[in-house]
């Protein structure tokens, strides 16, 4: 079973480490991914993804080496 209390509050702070702008994109690539096609799996996989690039900021999720 999911808990998803202790789940928002672990979004909320990721949100927190992330620009808004960044946290907007993200949003809006992970809503393709879910409504798009593809099984479950890959979906959250892609999702993953995402959220990784937003973490790391505009200059990694780019491709450029630090």
């Amino acid at each position: 079973m999911v808990d998803f209390d202790k789940l928002a509050g672990q979004a909320k702070e990721i949100a927190s480490k992330v620009d808004g702008d960044e946290l907007k994109e993200a949003a809006s690539e992970i809503k393709q991914i879910v409504t798009g096609d593809g099984s479950v799996a890959d979906k959250a996989k892609e999702a993953v993804e995402v959220v990784k690039g937003a973490l790391d900021g505009p200059e990694d999720s780019a491709g450029s080496a630090k």
